[in-house]
């Protein structure tokens, strides 16, 4: 559930997906695409190789599409579009024991979850022709007709109540929380999903934030697999059939822009905890903007590149402050937060805050070196192709492509593009993005002065 913990990233998370569609760019990756009558957009990659396919369905139904009192709806209704499956015709209905069984049985699996942005339905499934055609058809009935069981949603409910209270005595789940609200205000990005919210939830709530956003229109569909075009859009057509159609697509309501901070704020948390933790950051920038490769090298040199990053050497090695320390920046179709994240010993944690900001500022002020941006660049180039090693990591590659609009060449021309890159783009880029000056800083667990 979102905002139960605080982001436990590792060096590479800052990077999003480029770190996979990197390691595509090295050959050519033929990207099919084209639109059904009925509004929904399809991407395709063939992969012959393999006699396997994966799907993947999104809709603009993520987080940012709930309404504050009821923080955690997009989230639970994609969990309770997997707990059963409404009659239809002489199909009849499934329980949530029956549809695991049902997938059980044809060795596939089917799901979906709800990010910040959007709710993503994945299949995977075996291409022998019996067993995709009932694979298919299963996802089908459970894309059009969840049947949201009271009894399951009120267990559920109890459940994820539980883990958030039990979250809450955690010191990163706290400063996670302070965090984003600090960062994100009023925006959806900073909604706290909280049993509060989840009481006002309701099955037909559910019901109604599923059939308004969920329809063929806006559906975004990326495969890759061992099928042809004409295989993937009879398979499109028929993975959302069961979904009413449409007169037209009027757009969803807008969503309001994260609010760039005005002025810097410190917020202290006093917490019994081993380990202070510490989160810097604003507002960053949204996945349109076309500094986004600049700023995704940049950061790898700053905070994203683990034991080469500027942040461990001067935070970890040099000082012994703390054992990690990382930056990432969270490009979303708002601005998501740039963050800078540590965790120190309460007595140290005044000290590493201060240096860790100063690090920060003297990047923003100066950049990168040369020799720095040439050892960034070898590093993400030369690496990614081990994270490319199955048809589900290309399948993330082609939806990111899809959900950002970005040219279907994307994953061919990144090399490139990347190499491209310059100091002088870097420091640019940071600067009309960061401003070290209107950062949120909190610190939960720190010893008092004097303590």
């Amino acid at each position: 559930m979102k905002k139960i913990a605080a982001c436990a990233c590792l060096a590479w998370a800052g990077l999003g997906f480029l770190p996979q569609t990197a390691g595509l760019a090295q050959a050519a990756t033929p990207i099919q695409h084209w639109t059904q009558p009925g509004g929904a957009q399809v991407y395709l990659v063939p992969s012959p190789g393999i006699p396997m396919l994966d799907v993947q369905l999104d809709f603009d139904a993520g987080d940012r599409r709930d309404p504050a009192a009821q923080a955690g709806l997009a989230g639970v209704t994609a969990m309770m579009a997997g707990k059963g499956v409404a009659a239809q015709g002489t199909a009849p209905a499934l329980d949530e024991n029956r549809l695991g069984e049902a997938w059980a049985d044809l060795g596939a699996s089917f799901g979906a979850d709800a990010g910040t942005d959007r709710m993503s339905f994945r299949l995977r499934t075996l291409t022998d022709p019996a067993l995709l055609k009932q694979a298919v058809a299963l996802a089908a009935r459970q894309i059009a007709a969840p049947s949201f069981p009271a009894e399951v949603w009120q267990r559920e409910r109890q459940r994820l109540a539980a883990s958030i209270r039990e979250a809450r005595t955690r010191p990163g789940t706290v400063a996670g929380i302070a965090y984003e609200h600090a960062v994100y205000g009023n925006h959806p990005y900073g909604f706290e999903t909280t049993p509060e919210t989840l009481a006002a939830i309701s099955v037909q709530d559910m019901q109604r934030f599923y059939a308004g956003h969920v329809q063929p229109c806006r559906a975004k569909v990326s495969l890759v697999g061992a099928v042809t075009r004409p295989e993937a859009d009879a398979l499109v057509r028929e993975l959302l059939a069961g979904l009413p159609a449409q007169a037209g697509c009027a757009p969803l309501p807008p969503v309001p822009e994260v609010q760039p901070l005005t002025a810097a704020r410190q917020i202290d948390i006093p917490f019994q905890s081993a380990q202070a933790h510490v989160l810097i950051g604003q507002p960053g920038y949204p996945r349109s903007d076309p500094d986004h490769l600049a700023l995704t090298l940049g950061n790898y040199i700053l905070g994203g590149g683990g034991f080469v990053s500027r942040l461990t050497t001067q935070v970890r090695e040099k000082r012994g402050l703390s054992y990690s320390v990382y930056s990432h920046f969270s490009p979303g179709l708002h601005a998501g937060a740039f963050t800078v994240s540590l965790q120190t010993r309460p007595d140290q944690a005044a000290e590493a805050v201060a240096v860790a900001r100063q690090v920060l500022a003297d990047f923003v002020a100066g950049g990168p070196t040369d020799a720095e941006v040439k050892a960034a660049q070898d590093n993400l180039v030369n690496g990614f192709p081990l994270l490319l090693d199955s048809n589900a990591k290309l399948l993330g590659n082609v939806a990111n492509i899809a959900w950002n609009n970005l040219p279907l060449d994307y994953l061919d021309t990144w090399t490139a593009r990347m190499q491209r890159i310059t100091a002088a783009d870097i420091k640019a880029a940071f600067a009309r993005k960061l401003d070290p000056q209107r950062m949120v800083t909190v610190v939960v667990g720190a010893q008092p002065a004097g303590g």
